[in-house]
């Protein structure tokens, strides 16, 4: 546990005698080979799978471990410029040059996926952008980076700041096209948060990773994702594919209003991607469903305040707090804790948010729901902040 950081009980006495009814269809069945977690079986070498209106992870493998990225990682190319035209710096009617650089490299003469904008012409903002999200167009990508960055390295700094102030904390770049590096580095959990900051942030943009065709000059470009052309629902995002990457996959789809996403990586080939990706998509979609653990304002456990008005804060969820849980094994339990920064200190408003409730099944399925004070909780006396700091003082010197 990261010093700083408190965690206490919640009162979820009731979670251990939560039954779940048994899953009709036993999509679960374990594959040939490759990673394990949760009952689920597959054989891509990192994955995750997440509920995209709450973030919670539904079946996650290595999901932390970085690793090439390949085409993937075009995603933050996309966000960085999808963030400086929300800003209003860059129009999508804007042309940007194909330079002789970006042309060499990720161009015609490179032999890896472009767009195929001449050397030396423009090319508007929005064929950009679907030269990337359909065709992964190498060019377009550093013609990007030129015109927001002045050169390629300049703008990966950009991205991995980008990725810093969106709560990225461990992916690295180095390049907007994804081209292997020992340094351009992402996790499969990342590229799934990636999704879905860009899908909550960006929905005037997203239907542009759902587009089956890009017409540009003479070429007609096909979109890479498979999962696009199979009637399940998908709808996004990005393939990716080098040689010490592998084959990898971002994308989400939706059945019956909801949505999920998913990172399959370190695949052999392509058609194992596609078709790992689409049974672990029809495993997400048949295998759970939302549970309500908590009413709208009910207390669900308290943080200790130093030096307050009172000790404790009571804390509860902002309307009511949900979990989507695996059907399927019957009779799991749960087990939860309230996780917060500590020592938390007064003044605390109500409606603060002060501490995650942070769940997790037996099958590996968690979720993490911010907790937000109910009351507020003033400075105390001088008196009783110098007897909570002493108290502070012991705690520490007890946890060298």
């Amino acid at each position: 546990m990261p010093a700083g950081f408190m965690r206490m009980p919640t009162i979820v006495a009731f979670f251990a005698a939560l039954c779940l009814s048994l899953c009709a269809a036993a999509t679960d069945a374990a594959f040939a080979q490759g990673g394990e977690a949760g009952g689920y079986t597959t054989k891509a070498q990192r994955a995750i799978l997440m509920d995209a209106e709450t973030g919670a992870v539904l079946f996650q493998y290595k999901a932390d471990d970085l690793a090439p990225p390949a085409s993937m990682s075009k995603l933050m190319t996309l966000a960085v410029l999808f963030r400086e035209i929300k800003s209003g710096k860059v129009k999508t009617s804007d042309e940007f040059v194909m330079s002789v650089n970006a042309w060499r490299k990720g161009g015609a003469p490179s032999g890896t996926s472009a767009m195929f904008v001449p050397v030396n012409n423009k090319a508007r903002v929005d064929e950009l952008i679907q030269g990337i999200a359909v065709q992964s167009g190498n060019d377009a990508c550093i013609a990007v980076a030129e015109a927001l960055g002045g050169n390629e390295a300049q703008f990966a700094k950009m991205m991995t700041e980008e990725a810093r102030r969106i709560g990225l904390s461990k992916s690295t770049f180095s390049n907007a096209t994804g081209l292997d590096d020992a340094n351009h580095l992402m996790s499969a959990r990342e590229l799934a948060l990636l999704a879905r900051y860009i899908i909550t942030e960006y929905p005037e943009h997203y239907p542009v990773f759902g587009q089956k065709e890009f017409l540009y000059r003479k070429h007609k470009f096909f979109n890479r994702n498979p999962l696009l052309f199979l009637n399940i629902g998908a709808d996004g995002l990005k393939t990716g594919h080098t040689t010490d990457a592998g084959y990898g996959l971002v994308a989400s789809a939706v059945q019956d209003g909801k949505r999920l996403i998913l990172v399959v990586a370190g695949l052999a080939n392509a058609e194992e991607r596609k078709g790992e990706a689409a049974k672990l998509l029809e495993w997400g979609f048949k295998s759970f469903s939302r549970v309500k653990l908590f009413d709208d304002g009910e207390v669900i456990g308290q943080a200790r305040v130093w030096g307050g008005s009172q000790m404790y804060v009571p804390l509860a969820g902002k309307g009511d707090v949900t979990m989507t849980l695996p059907k399927f094994p019957a009779n799991q339990r749960l087990s939860a804790e309230i996780v917060y920064k500590a020592p938390l200190k007064p003044p605390v408003k109500k409606g603060d948010q002060v501490a995650v409730l942070k769940v997790t099944s037996t099958s590996s399925a968690t979720s993490e729901i911010p907790l937000y004070a109910t009351e507020d909780v003033t400075k105390a006396g001088l008196l009783r902040q110098g007897l909570d700091s002493l108290v502070i003082m012991a705690l520490r010197r007890l946890a060298l």
